[in-house]
């Protein structure tokens, strides 16, 4: 099937009303939980495998302040998300994600990098480039690195339509003596 010129348009058209309706993909993305860390500051490595549909370790302890490198693999045989975030900043992401799914970006156990890099309008795409979050296609490994800087209620999660629901996120638990390390640097 051979789409004319004009067919493309429309249909880029369309995708943008949707993502404009439904927010940039870094929408709901509130501050106060932390950042992209430099790896200088790294104090630690923690591994973490993605299976379908589970996390290993199933949750994680830092130190209000601490910077970790997370090395992440996926082992399943879909597309999984690692995202750090806050219970209601994955509530939000799922939308966007649900789009992903809608527009063919997810593919079961592919993405469509070409869909990921469509410009959907004023230079928003679905392509998945925030510093908390990775999108990996089965036996893909990528590296974030991230600093907590507040102590506040945070998941680690995957939000691929189901995930979530499914029971693949964690919980990231400050441990006691995060006052103290937080201090120290």
């Amino acid at each position: 099937m051979k789409l004319s010129k004009f067919g493309v348009a429309v249909a880029a058209m369309s995708l943008s009303a949707a993502v404009f309706a439904g927010g940039t993909h870094g929408g709901g993305h509130d501050g106060g939980f932390g950042e992209a860390g430099k790896a200088e500051d790294v104090s630690r490595t923690i591994q973490v495998e993605m299976f379908d549909n589970y996390f290993e370790p199933e949750e994680i302890e830092v130190s209000q302040g601490e910077t970790v490198r997370f090395v992440i693999q996926n082992n399943g045989s879909l597309v999984h998300e690692f995202n750090i975030g806050t219970p209601k900043m994955h509530e939000a992401h799922q939308k966007e994600m649900m789009m992903m799914v809608e527009h063919g970006v997810i593919q079961g156990g592919k993405l469509n990098e070409e869909m990921m890099n469509m410009d959907m309008g004023n230079g928003h795409t679905m392509k998945h480039d925030d510093p908390n979050s990775v999108l990996l296609e089965p036996g893909q490994k990528k590296e974030i690195v991230w600093t907590f800087s507040a102590r506040t209620s945070m998941e680690f999660a995957c939000n691929v339509p189901g995930h979530y629901q499914s029971g693949m996120y964690g919980d990231v638990n400050f441990d006691a003596g995060a006052d103290a390390h937080a201090s120290a640097h």
